[in-house]
């Protein structure tokens, strides 16, 4: 009789539940994935050196090009990181704006995210219905910074600009119109803290039309309960963070344990798991999106109660406003020397970790002094996340690699940089 051996098969490179390129060759016995190898580099961009070969504030769109899902909190550790080695502090409500739009991106992402997984465990409504909301904050995105998606709205000492007093309102057209046009711009008569404080009061209520669809689905709980059980212990071997860490029972997040931002001076909770598998993961993205929501409401109250500036005086990090730049000749040689040289950052070297969405994003800064950085090192979270794939997978069925790659929430921008 043959002997019956395993077989090897390409899982990718262009699996559509990757979220990017990954190749996965696994071995397998029938069913069952004996081994897990994932192979990166597909997408590799060089990003770290391309940021090493350009003036500080040249790279800050780089950021955004790295998790292109949760782009500003990428932007927040690269400009806190110059931040801490210029020795300057961004105006306080500059701090509540930042401490905003990192939540509003944890929504975005979160709402990508459980569209998507559940998506690819042949759940297709809850896409549509997450990215529902997902338009609505995107609005946000475009009415201070011009994109939806890649906004360079973080700056060294500040932000580009304050929240704008309008927001964009839907035309008429043959789809909507009449009573439906008066329904849809219903949020947008007023600012955007109008229009955040009504996204804030119903959304809740949209969180529970995904749960409705998913907590208790029985098919959802077969494809998620006790798959991918990921162990404190392991956990932590592997340097995991964010939902993967917290999943497994372990609360660790930077804006409580390192707070930044404004992040000590709002309330909220930290979601943790108890079992450590692709349910429990689950069950805290959909909290962390009910307590993002509480940090927006009370960063709306607050920006409302206490006007001021947004970005740092001095000229030497900070472009002056285009009406001096026209009307000055000294503010235009700033303007001027701002985005042809940048500026020079004193020597040293510098961590700075935010809580991305996925978990901890740190960008490790060496200055030489020049306007350029000497050496700059990204810590992704998903490629940390990636590399336990085959202690993970190992004993699962194909299908459940599926799973395990959603509930990894991979986006191939970071772990290819």
């Amino acid at each position: 009789m043959e002997e019956i051996r395993n077989y090897t098969m390409n899982f990718g490179p262009q699996h559509p539940a990757a979220h990017g390129v990954l190749r996965l060759i696994l071995e397998m016995d029938g069913e069952v994935v004996m081994r897990a190898d994932p192979h990166v580099g597909l997408l590799h961009r060089g990003t770290e050196k391309l940021a090493e070969s350009k003036p500080f504030n040249q790279s800050i769109g780089y950021m955004d090009r790295l998790d292109y899902v949760s782009m500003m909190c990428s932007e927040h550790a690269y400009v806190r990181a110059i931040e801490r080695l210029c020795g300057i502090e961004a105006p306080i409500r500059a701090q509540y704006v930042r401490t905003l739009f990192d939540e509003i991106t944890r929504i975005l992402n979160h709402l990508m995210w459980i569209g998507s997984s559940a998506l690819d465990l042949g759940a297709m409504a809850v896409f549509l219905y997450a990215f529902r909301e997902r338009e609505e904050l995107m609005d946000c995105y475009e009415a201070v910074s011009g994109a939806r998606m890649h906004a360079t709205y973080y700056r060294p000492g500040g932000v580009y600009r304050d929240l704008p007093a309008s927001m964009p309102q839907y035309r008429e057209s043959p789809w909507h119109k009449g009573e439906d046009l008066k329904r849809l711009n219903a949020w947008r008569e007023g600012s955007m803290l109008d229009f955040l404080a009504a996204f804030a009061g119903d959304f809740p209520r949209r969180v529970d039309e995904y749960e409705e669809l998913l907590t208790d689905n029985r098919i959802w709980k077969q494809r998620t309960v006790g798959i991918g059980v990921v162990s404190p212990e392991q956990a932590q071997a592997w340097g995991m963070s964010g939902p993967m860490l917290r999943g497994s029972g372990i609360a660790w997040d930077l804006r409580k344990k390192q707070p930044y931002a404004a992040y000590a001076d709002v309330d909220f909770d930290i979601p943790v798991g108890a079992n450590g598998d692709c349910y429990d993961r689950y069950l805290v993205r959909v909290a962390e999106m009910r307590q993002s929501n509480r940090i927006i409401r009370q960063c709306v109250d607050w920006l409302r109660a206490n006007p001021g500036p947004v970005m740092v005086e001095t000229h030497k990090i900070a472009p002056p406003d285009r009406e001096s730049m026209k009307s000055d000749m000294e503010a235009l040689i700033h303007h001027f020397k701002l985005f042809t040289e940048g500026y020079c950052v004193p020597e040293g070297e510098v961590y700075s970790a935010v809580e991305a969405p996925k978990g901890e994003f740190g960008v490790y800064m060496v200055s030489d002094g020049a306007n350029k950085p000497f050496r700059v090192k990204l810590r992704a979270p998903g490629f940390a996340h990636l590399s336990s794939m085959d202690t993970i997978v190992k004993g699962h069925m194909l299908a459940d690699v599926v799973a395990m790659i959603g509930t990894y929430d991979i986006v191939f921008g970071e772990i290819d940089r």
